[in-house]
């Protein structure tokens, strides 16, 4: 199983919010680029990289630090947040970003999603973030009628290989993550499926890898030091 630190970008600084609230925010550091040379030097290849700006008003706010990270970290970088036509997937794809992350845009443009997803592949991965069950947009502000679950099934069914499921109540609070959910996704055969949000304990990186995930992203627990991110490599990916 695949271990992916995360890096939340807002106003240009290294960030986390706590369940998804703008107005609750802690910051972790000013150079976004020396963070992820810290997680490289803990024996990580990958990272999960969110334009928090870009998520919540559409805009590339961040992305002048997220091309410095991919070209001069040496991870494997995967990207969201705000990511709503082809100009700004090419652009990032054009840096080298391994995978890049739709959210809003796969919920309220389906058609767009399985265009993208035809001429891109792989490189296109989803970000599925639920509230109470349901799917959030817009930097987890609004909160549609979809459910999180049936989500996933459609985009597996329209041909998308990689799901970046977050359960947004968890996110940030320290205390564990949807561990139920995830045993659920488990399940839909051919869906890569990436947990995020609340993993704060060791025997949680041991019950995904056991459901067979493809990753978990790490934020809070890692910043906060509740989890050391050389033992979650040992653990996750050996």
């Amino acid at each position: 199983m695949k271990i992916f630190p995360a890096i939340d970008l807002k106003d240009g600084a290294v960030v986390r919010l706590f369940q998804g609230d703008y107005d609750k925010v802690t910051v972790y550091g000013s150079d976004p680029l020396s963070v992820a040379e810290d997680f490289k030097s803990s024996g990580v290849k990958n990272l999960h990289v969110v334009d928090l700006d870009g998520a919540r008003d559409g805009s590339p706010a961040n992305f002048e630090i997220i091309k410095k990270i991919a070209e001069e970290s040496g991870l494997s970088v995967q990207v969201g947040g705000g990511i709503r036509n082809e100009e700004r997937i090419k652009s990032y794809l054009d840096l080298g970003i391994s995978r890049v992350i739709l959210g809003t845009i796969a919920v309220t443009d389906f058609d767009f999603l399985e265009d993208m997803v035809k001429k891109y592949g792989d490189k296109i991965a989803v970000s599925v973030d639920v509230s109470e069950g349901y799917v959030c947009v817009k930097g987890w502000t609004e909160v549609t009628g979809v459910p999180g679950i049936d989500f996933c099934k459609k985009l597996n069914g329209a041909g998308v290989s990689t799901v970046i499921y977050t359960d947004v109540s968890k996110d940030g609070a320290l205390a564990g993550t949807n561990m139920e959910a995830y045993g659920i996704l488990s399940e839909i055969d051919g869906l890569n499926v990436i947990a995020s949000g609340g993993i704060s304990f060791e025997d949680e990186i041991l019950r995904l890898k056991a459901y067979g995930l493809y990753g978990a992203i790490l934020g809070k627990a890692l910043y906060s030091g509740k989890l050391d991110l050389k033992t979650v490599v040992r653990l996750g990916e050996e």
